[in-house]
């Protein structure tokens, strides 16, 4: 006996059962890669990001550079970008009240955070259910397979563990599957939700201080107390 042999013989609805696992696992790595990818970018910008904004560059300049031709805005910048821009376009409006550009500022942020929020979590749903369900489906294909093999005893005169071993081995294989796809699934959404709760953290903060930055701001230049 050998696993490829034993997968082989296999009934047809284990081996349904192992291809769907098989291509689970397959989708589950390919987003564990892009989730790795995606994150550790997002760490990047926002690093390089606050490094810029807290060293006291002129805000307008700051947003011309991160606008430059050909320049793609992506995490905290983008929530940064969309609030000067919102900020800019009501101050130069006549008679609009300060409460209500901050107003429209924290709405063009809100959806801006919500936007890049859901980049964050985007694949991290497909993972949680990868590895709730691979083991059960695993299992669903052990059952089936063992089942199948004690059907097929009823059909000898002599039942002996030999002419049992196969069938009993080549369902195990199932669960063994559904284990493998369900474990780094689970351990990688586990991390990434941990690192995307931690971004949006951030990014709801820096939202925060932005807005009491531009707050300021605005009721400056209205001649109010800040």
């Amino acid at each position: 006996m050998s696993i490829w042999g034993l997968i082989a013989s296999a009934s047809f609805v284990v081996q349904l059962v192992m291809l769907i696992l098989l291509a689970a696992s397959i989708f589950s790595w390919i987003a564990i890669f892009q989730r790795i990818r995606v994150l550790k970018e997002a760490k990047k910008v926002r690093a390089a990001f606050e490094e810029s904004f807290w060293s006291g560059i002129d805000l307008s300049q700051l947003y011309r550079k991160l606008t430059q031709e050909g320049r793609k805005v992506e995490g905290m910048e983008n929530i940064f970008t969309s609030g000067i821009k919102e900020f800019t376009r009501l101050r130069q409006s006549q008679n609009v009240d300060p409460d209500a550009i901050m107003d429209g500022v924290q709405r063009a942020m809100r959806v801006a955070l919500y936007r890049e929020e859901e980049k964050l979590d985007q694949h991290l749903p497909f993972l949680a259910t990868v590895g709730s369900t691979s083991p059960y489906i695993g299992l669903f294909g052990t059952v089936w397979g063992i089942m199948h093999s004690f059907i097929g005893l009823a059909e000898v005169q002599q039942a002996t563990l030999a002419a049992v071993a196969p069938g009993i081995a080549e369902a195990l294989i199932a669960t063994a599957i559904g284990l493998a796809a369900a474990i780094p699934a689970v351990i990688a959404y586990n991390r990434f939700s941990s690192t995307a709760e931690s971004l949006g953290s951030s990014y709801e903060n820096f939202a925060d201080e932005f807005t009491s930055i531009l707050h300021r701001k605005v009721h400056v230049r209205e001649g109010g107390a800040v």
